[in-house]
């Protein structure tokens, strides 16, 4: 929905430059899509860091805030893909893998939070992406069969956790993840101006 992962790699690069190091690529892409936990063990355990991962996350939700007011946007396609979805009434919601605080946050400043039905985050479920449980627990939460529900997902850690939950996933690739691989996705869009999302959701 938000172009957290530009944020997300600047914020990288803040981070290891503190400490004397290169922010690799091959170290981002691992940790795209996963829960902090899961996330900031792959940083520590990669470059052999010796705080813990809450230590990262303080750190990083630090920088991330004194840079989300001016530099977090909506992806394409993602004003009007609302705006067609409250025309037709349909339910929705974020299952996410950041936490609720930096979820609600970041959805507020781009005045989103009010436009989706509830958010779901990595902390509300047993297991983060890529296992399933975050679209069990929103398919449930929005009382329909997780068969019927559409994801949007724009990682491939995402994308194998709505596969693997039994959704109908699109993948969404951003210019982070776009290399990736999407295994199970019915189709990948270029953007959210994609026009068989919009034929899909009027069937």
């Amino acid at each position: 929905m938000l172009n957290t992962e530009d944020l997300y790699e600047q914020v990288g690069h803040i981070l290891m430059q503190r400490r004397g190091k290169r922010y690799r690529e091959e170290v981002r892409s691992l940790m795209i899509g996963l829960p902090a936990p899961e996330a900031f063990g792959v940083l520590i355990r990669e470059e052999g860091m010796p705080e813990t991962w809450q230590d990262l996350q303080k750190e990083t939700d630090e920088i991330f805030h004194t840079i989300l007011p001016d530099q977090l946007a909506p992806m394409v396609g993602l004003v009007e893909l609302m705006n067609h979805l409250d025309e037709i009434k349909m339910p929705r919601c974020v299952a996410t893998s950041s936490t609720q605080s930096f979820a609600r946050k970041a959805l507020s400043i781009v005045g989103m939070l009010e436009r989706v039905d509830f958010v779901i985050t990595a902390e509300d479920v047993p297991k983060g992406k890529p296992n399933p449980d975050i679209y069990l627990a929103a398919a449930q939460r929005m009382s329909v069969s997780v068969e019927d529900m559409l994801v949007l997902e724009d990682s491939p850690t995402g994308t194998k956790a709505g596969v693997s939950a039994g959704a109908y996933v699109v993948s969404v690739p951003n210019e982070h993840t776009k290399h990736g691989p999407f295994h199970g996705s019915r189709w990948i869009a270029q953007t959210l101006q994609d026009k068989r999302i919009y034929e899909l959701l009027t069937k």
